[in-house]
């Protein structure tokens, strides 16, 4: 069997999954914003949408390495998946006024420059995923999945709980925050070491 023939088709579970998790973007954003943000019932259901998009992310990669269906198709369309329900989620909590903007445009110059980074090189450079990129990851996901919920327009028993988790959710955020743009050096640094050996070697 060739190498062509072999190649896996563009049409399989992953890239389904991983276009699902692009279509879900604008539904989510929409619920987070419904009614300024202050709808629990909408922060909930934007909350059950961020989880399936972390949670089929993992199964679609996973899935992909096990059944050897990875494509060109997946490698740009999941990590511009990846990137746009986080980056919808740093915008809309920063909108109503969970996330300071500063942060928001902090992480978003980093996320898309080393996406589109990765993107312009992938022929030529393999950048392997660094443990700080999946702890930056894993971080983020824990955070905002934290701060989509009604934390802060519950009240009664639930005001003192919910006041605790937003908090909790901050500081995930800020050790979010550290790891991105430590990751992102650790890429750059790597990504410019593989430039120059491929140049002294060419």
């Amino acid at each position: 069997m060739t190498e062509t023939s072999a190649k896996p088709s563009n049409f399989n579970v992953p890239n389904a999954l991983t276009t699902l998790r692009i279509l879900m973007v604008p539904v989510f954003g929409w619920a987070l914003l419904h009614d300024g943000g202050d709808s629990i019932t909408w922060r909930l259901i934007a909350w059950g949408l961020f989880a399936a998009a972390m949670i089929t992310d993992k199964i679609d990669g996973d899935i992909a390495r096990a059944r050897n269906l990875v494509t060109d198709f997946g490698k740009i369309a999941d990590p511009i998946a990846d990137k746009a329900i986080t980056g919808m989620a740093f915008i809309g909590l920063s909108i109503v006024g969970d996330i300071w903007w500063w942060v928001t445009i902090l992480v978003l110059l980093r996320e898309w420059s080393v996406t589109l980074l990765r993107l312009s090189i992938m022929k030529n450079v393999v950048i392997a995923a660094a443990q700080s990129g999946k702890i930056k990851t894993v971080l983020q996901a824990l955070a905002l999945a934290g701060l989509c919920l009604p934390l802060r327009q519950v009240d009664g028993a639930l005001d003192v709980p919910g006041d605790v988790l937003f908090y909790v959710s901050q500081a995930l955020l800020a050790g979010a925050v550290v790891m991105t743009l430590w990751s992102g050096y650790e890429f750059f640094r790597d990504a410019w070491r593989q430039r120059d050996r491929i140049r002294t070697t060419s």
